[in-house]
């Protein structure tokens, strides 16, 4: 997976007013789980927006007033009317424990039905997986070049060393 640095601080204050407060400096709050205890932290609204509105997964090494940590992005909240980012889950990742990421998927090639006059349709453009983080790919790649119109690619095809697929193996 690709990794992004990023330093945050602890958050002091953890009600209401702490986390609107934070906003208005331009200020994510946000909650590591997954580890002993849950970490309660704060990170810059701007370097936030760059990954979370990638297509790409990326693996976050934070540093937290000096304390480095693992993690990957569970879940965002935004604002609904203004789109900002609210609120950020962060999951902290160790090396020996599995983990389940959602990566994008990508075709590669030029598919013969769509030459053809075929339209090719991708149903996911991420698939969950689960896998130890040494063995997660930064994408899923598949080669589209074979598929004739009225081909498919299903999920138990999408073969991952050392990784899981946890989606249906019969969806296309």
């Amino acid at each position: 997976m690709q990794t992004v640095s990023l330093s945050g601080s602890a958050r002091q204050s953890v009600g209401k007013k702490g986390a609107k407060s934070l906003r208005r400096d331009g200020r994510v709050p946000a909650v590591i789980y997954g580890g002993s205890e849950q970490t309660h932290l704060h990170l810059s609204e701007i370097d936030l927006k760059k990954i979370i509105w990638s297509p790409d997964t990326y693996l976050l090494e934070l540093d937290i007033d000096g304390t480095a940590k693992s993690c990957v992005i569970k879940d965002y909240q935004f604002h609904p009317v203004t789109d900002r980012i609210v609120h950020l889950d962060l999951l902290e990742i160790f090396d020996d424990k599995e983990v389940a990421v959602d990566l994008p998927v990508r075709a590669e090639g030029s598919a013969v039905g769509v030459v053809n006059g075929g339209v090719m349709i991708t149903n996911f453009r991420t698939l969950s997986i689960k896998g130890l983080p040494s063995a997660l790919p930064d994408r899923i790649t598949l080669n589209v070049s074979d598929l004739k119109i009225g081909d498919g690619i299903r999920v138990g095809e999408v073969l991952i060393d050392g990784c899981t697929v946890l989606q249906d193996a019969n969806d296309v």
